[in-house]
């Protein structure tokens, strides 16, 4: 069974900082791509950054230059440092993350359960 945890949400004035935490575990054989998702009340889930097993990232435009993802393989963990908060990233973050529970099985997406982050003006 594999599970992703999110962690670090919070209520944060804006132009200020939080740090996402999403540590993955259970029966982990490898993870491939991993990624921070966002969804606001009555707006789709949209993509916020993701980061590939060899660092590679990829950001949405609205955080770029403020938010910063990472991963430390060893730990299977990514974070998203998120710095020069604006009231409109205030959503649910959701990690996710192409996993292989074994040698023998395929990728599967796995997702957390998500962490509340609101920024007030």
């Amino acid at each position: 069974q594999v599970q992703l945890v999110e962690s670090g949400g919070g209520l944060v004035q804006a132009g200020g900082s939080l740090r996402l935490s999403c540590a993955a575990s259970g029966s982990i054989f490898s993870i491939n791509a991993m990624g921070w998702y966002r969804q606001a009340p009555g707006k789709q889930r949209e993509l916020v950054a993701t980061i590939t097993s060899g660092g590679n990232t990829n950001y949405a435009d609205s955080v770029k230059g403020r938010f910063t993802i990472s991963r430390d393989n060893a730990k299977n963990t990514m974070y998203l440092q998120m710095d020069s908060l604006k009231p409109e990233d205030t959503a649910v973050y959701y990690c996710s993350a192409k996993i292989r529970p074994s040698p023998s099985i395929v990728l599967y997406d796995y997702w957390g359960l998500g962490t509340q982050v609101t920024v007030s003006s």
